[in-house]
């Protein structure tokens, strides 16, 4: 698998991938349901083993039926595609990324979403204080 997780997926394979995250864990009849204009059972059948091959996906068996589940954490795939997103769309500015994600959803911020913002980027600037401390400084101009 690449770095990012949709590099490499068809349209309908990243339509199913997004599912199974979304769900967690599905059969294909369940997955087939979720899809915009579904496939028929044998091709969503296909599809999954492609996925499987592939690497994305798992599963297990439940009586006569299989349940899949994606073989990467939510949170790794997350990383993956927003790093994917900053870089492609942004030119890899953390800064812009976010600025662009908080003006599109501007009207939608509640208080107690604000305040939890302002944690991480107080969360993000502890650590990023303690990062330099440990890192070895380089001269100023004024220190030369």
């Amino acid at each position: 698998m690449s770095d990012s997780l949709y590099s490499e997926l068809g349209r309908r394979e990243s339509q199913i991938m997004d599912v199974v995250y979304r769900l967690e864990e599905a059969g294909a009849e369940t997955i087939r349901a979720e899809l915009p204009d579904p496939p028929s059972n044998s091709a969503i059948r296909s599809m999954l083993r492609h996925l499987e091959e592939k690497g994305y996906l798992d599963h297990r068996e439940e009586g006569r039926r299989y349940v899949y589940f994606p073989t990467r954490p939510k949170e790794e795939v997350r990383r993956s595609l927003l790093d994917h997103l900053q870089e492609t769309f942004f030119g890899g500015s953390l800064s812009e990324t976010v600025a662009t994600l908080l003006s599109a959803k501007s009207e939608n911020l509640s208080p107690e979403t604000l305040r939890e913002l302002e944690k991480v980027v107080e969360d993000a600037h502890g650590s990023s204080d303690s990062s330099e401390a440990d890192s070895p400084e380089e001269d100023s101009p004024e220190d030369r």
